[in-house]
């Protein structure tokens, strides 16, 4: 006789988002559990993805929706009652922001944070919970490298792991830092099951990527619709990539070894082999689409790291995970997907700005 599968009920914070939909609506389509999509829809663009995941295969029946913020207690003491896993995406994910209003972000990463927390542990349920963090915990981590035309040169010795020391840096690395080491510490002081991904850049489909978030779609829409776009530095800072589909299986991977992962922080990331910088970037999106983006060059701005590849060996070996789309395959799904959503994005421009340099005659980057 088959022992019975556990009910399952996702509850998603930021579930409208870029991560949270394509979380969402992978949930809906490939298992029968109940998904809870809790979103403020604070983000341009996330309506639209409100409602794909209405229009998913099972919605109707298994897809509930709450319209609220993480601030507000009452709400996410509500949410989180039926839950049996929850995935905490919701945050304020931007540094410029972060300097604007550091209160706000405060308020949001760190007091919606510790919401969601005392809700799960007064829960009596101890579900388990996956916290979405970020490479900025580790600061500025200003090194030397060498350069050549195109980037910083980077090897698996400047890959970062999770022995990295902390240093938050901005008021955006402190807030998100500090609701890092709650998440952490409810598991090894009240006994949640929680897990921490500090993660990489994430890029795919459904991505509404702009200056302060989501670079990679940035650069890709911009190109596109030839809008200009700034650089900020000299453009080889490098960067690990990973599609948001293989962060999806990073999630599976997690929730299934239970026994290796609960507590755990994990760097999560494209890796070594999927690095880029932003010049090789515009290179390769040119190659793609015959498209040359437009860009003027800005002074570095404070706390941008120079180079962050991630050293993911330890998620790995916890779950087996490691990454399977390339950055050239990363591109060609959110290509696919602005294809099909072109629209969303507004008119393209006619003209273009006086000033703007042109990126052409760049050699292949190595995919």
């Amino acid at each position: 006789m088959k022992k019975p599968v556990p009910f399952r009920s996702i509850l998603i914070f930021g579930g409208a988002g870029f991560i949270g939909s394509n979380w969402a609506r992978r949930l809906l389509t490939t298992t029968d559990y109940h998904v809870h999509v809790f979103d403020n829809l604070s983000r341009p663009g996330v309506d639209h993805n409100l409602r794909m995941l209405q229009n998913s295969p099972g919605a109707s029946d298994r897809l509930k929706i709450t319209i609220a913020d993480i601030r507000e207690a009452s709400a996410v003491n509500k949410a989180v009652q039926s839950a049996s896993e929850i995935y905490h995406l919701a945050a304020q994910v931007a540094v410029t922001t972060s300097i604007d209003s550091p209160r706000t972000d405060f308020e949001i990463n760190v007091c919606g944070t510790l919401n969601i927390l005392e809700a799960a542990r007064q829960s009596g349920r101890r579900p388990f919970l996956l916290f979405t963090s970020t490479n900025k915990v580790y600061g500025h981590l200003a090194e030397t490298f060498s350069k050549n035309r195109l980037r910083h040169v980077v090897g698996k010795q400047d890959c970062v792991s999770e022995a990295q020391p902390l240093d938050f840096y901005s008021p955006y690395g402190c807030s998100k830092g500090a609701a890092d080491q709650y998440v952490h510490d409810y598991a090894r002081i009240f006994g949640l099951q929680t897990v921490v991904f500090r993660m990489s850049c994430i890029a795919g489909a459904n991505q509404f990527g702009n200056e302060d978030q989501g670079w990679v779609a940035h650069f890709l829409y911009s190109a596109l619709q030839g809008s200009p776009i700034s650089i900020y530095g000299d453009g080889k800072q490098v960067r690990d990539v990973l599609c948001v589909e293989d962060l999806m299986r990073a999630f599976e991977g997690v929730r299934e070894h239970p026994e290796q992962t609960a507590g755990q922080v994990y760097n999560v990331g494209g890796g070594l082999e999927n690095t880029v910088s932003l010049l090789e970037l515009m290179a390769e999106i040119h190659r793609m689409t015959g498209k040359t983006l437009r860009h003027r060059f800005q002074p570095a701005r404070p706390g941008d790291q120079p180079v962050y590849v991630t050293d993911f060996s330890k998620l790995q070996r916890h779950t087996d995970w490691k990454p399977e789309i390339t950055v050239r395959g990363t591109l060609e799904r959110i290509h696919a997907w602005w294809l099909r959503n072109h629209r969303l994005f507004g008119a393209i421009p006619l003209a273009a700005d006086s000033g703007i340099s042109a990126l052409q005659h760049l050699p292949e980057v190595a995919s």
